[in-house]
Formats: structure tokens, C-alpha cells, sequence
């Protein structure tokens, strides 16, 4: 924790020491964006963020024009994290730590009998909650395993229950996760399934920090976890089967560029992808598109 303080104070400190002229004409934006989320800076720390702000959005604004011209098939918009440059924000957002250990008894293993549907959205069916907001925390690999817990449970019972990121965030650190700072999904799954049970987020709310010790209450068991499935590395064939069979999938990506962090709507795909992935996501149906005059199939995904 120390070395990450470290390293964005550093980063800051870089900033306050080479600031660009700002752009006057921006100024009324810049306050609005201010207002809007809620932000405030001490001393010459706002000059700092507003022209990290000021390059984040000319990025984006060009590359909305390139994607109305029709050399991308999905828009940008500014958002909350538009002061953050690239390397603050996947270090204090992209919060999966990769651990993977292909167990070929583990491995999820769809029915011979199983035809996958040309396309599946398990929002349609009931299976998945409202967005959430994981805030300024790296907890992304809790809200992945939450959200295919949540699908699980709905599932069974056929009622959609809010389960709790922040039971996991407390109470799986024996286990190896790192609450804000990191975790695995697996993990998240093995510490449900060994606990016994995950409260519901209304008995054990989200809190965006990871100071607190477990309050796990037996009497709130929302969700159990009887048994872990792994789908093999890297096959999207395998995950599709998996989705289509099971419902939502935790899922890792690779949301380390500027791109993914601005995305706003369209099919996202980028030349900047690779198989370092660094955030957890929930996967909720797929499906196939015409763009441009081709079939473009992609993955419904909620992060």
C-alpha cells in the first residue's frame, strides 16, 4: 500500500512539475466536469489534474470523430476518471491479480447434447443486477464473483438478490485476496464456499475501503457455493458454452488502455489487447452484429 502512495505521489509530483498551458476555452467545461463529480484539489494539484482532464478529452473527442467517419465501430465520453492519467488509473482500479492453474478436473465441461444459441443476454432473463460502482478501490474481482453468484442464485430460486462485494473484500484475505488492492475471483468462490455462505449487500453494504474486519452474519445467508468450474484458458468456444449453459461468467480482460477506460457504447475491440489481464468483469451473453457491412460477434459484459 505504502509503494502504491509512493508511486502515485510520484506521478503527481511529475505532473505539478512540467504543467502545459491550459485552454481558456475549456474552462466552463472543466467546472461543470468538476461540479458534476464532485471534485476538488489543494493548491496547484488543479492544474495538474485539469491537464491530464484536458488530454483525456481531446483523445476522446478525436477519436469520436474517427468513429464518425467510420474507422471505429464504438464511442468515448468523458467520465469520473477523466483526471486520471492511464497508469493511476490501472493502478487503482484494475484490481485482478492473475493466478492462473489449469486443473483439468476443475474444468467446466459442457453436456455432448448442449447447442449453443446463436445469441444469449441473460439481462433479459432476470439473471443480472443493476450496475455498480466499485469507486476508488480495486475491487473489481468482487464484483465479478458476486455478479455470477447473483445469476446462480436467481437460478435456483428465481429471485434476483444484491449480494455483498464488501463480505468478500473482509472476510477472504486468508485466503489470499488483497481487498482494494487486488484478487481473484477463484478465491472469492473458494472463501464462499468454505465460509458456508455471502450476506446480501443490504445486510453488509459496500464500503469502497478495505480497513474493516469480517462481520459475516450466518443468520444473512444469501448465497452458498457448492463446487468451482474453471473454463479453459483463453477459449471463447468454451466460454460461450459456458454462458450459454450456465449463465453470467466471471470473466479477466485486459482494460489497461486508454480506450477501454473512456468506453461508452458500440462493440469495443482494440489493436492494444493482449493476454495480460488485469481486471474482472461478469460475462452476460453474446452475440453477433453487422458493422459496416460485416458480421462482427461480440461478448455482452458487465463491469
Amino acid at each position: 500500500q505504502l509503494g502504491a502512495m509512493a508511486m502515485l505521489l510520484g506521478l503527481l509530483l511529475a505532473l505539478l512539475g512540467c504543467t502545459a498551458a491550459l485552454d481558456p476555452a475549456l474552462e466552463e467545461a472543466w467546472e461543470g466536469w468538476k461540479s458534476l463529480h464532485a471534485k476538488e484539489y489543494p493548491g496547484e494539484a488543479e492544474a495538474a489534474r485539469r491537464e491530464v482532464w484536458e488530454k483525456n478529452l481531446r483523445r476522446i473527442q478525436q477519436h469520436n470523430l474517427e468513429e464518425s467517419q467510420g474507422q471505429h465501430a464504438f464511442r468515448l465520453a468523458m467520465n469520473h476518471y477523466g483526471d486520471l492519467t492511464d497508469e493511476e488509473f490501472n493502478q487503482l482500479l484494475n484490481g485482478f491479480t492473475p493466478m492462473w492453474q489449469e486443473e483439468p478436473a476443475l474444468l467446466f465441461q459442457p453436456s455432448v447434447a448442449l447447442k449453443t444459441p446463436a445469441q444469449v443476454d441473460w439481462r433479459a432473463k432476470g439473471y443480472v443486477t443493476p450496475v455498480k460502482n466499485q469507486g476508488h478501490c480495486g475491487s473489481c474481482w468482487a464484483f465479478s464473483a458476486t455478479g455470477a453468484l447473483e445469476g446462480l442464485v436467481f437460478n435456483r430460486t428465481g429471485k434476483l438478490v444484491v449480494l455483498s462485494e464488501q463480505n468478500l473484500i473482509d472476510c477472504s484475505r486468508k485466503l489470499g485476496n488483497n481487498g482494494c488492492h487486488g484478487g481473484y475471483m477463484t478465491r472469492a468462490f473458494q472463501y464462499v464456499h468454505d465460509n458456508g455462505g455471502l450476506n446480501s449487500e443490504h445486510i453488509y453494504p459496500y464500503m469502497a475501503t478495505d480497513t474493516s474486519s469480517c462481520r459475516y452474519d450466518p443468520r444473512d445467508r444469501a448465497a452458498n457455493c457448492s463446487a468451482i468450474s474453471l473454463v479453459a484458458q483463453g477459449s471463447e468456444a468454451a466460454l460461450e458454452q459456458a454462458v450459454a449453459a450456465v449463465g453470467p461468467v466471471s470473466v479477466a480482460v485486459d482494460a489497461s488502455s486508454f480506450y477501454f477506460h473512456f468506453y461508452k457504447s458500440g462493440i469495443f475491440s482494440s489493436m492494444f489487447c493482449s493476454q495480460r489481464v488485469n481486471h474482472g468483469m461478469l460475462a452476460v451473453g453474446y452475440g453477433m452484429s453487422q458493422e459496416h457491412g460485416r458480421n462482427v460477434s461480440y461478448w455482452i459484459l458487465k463491469n
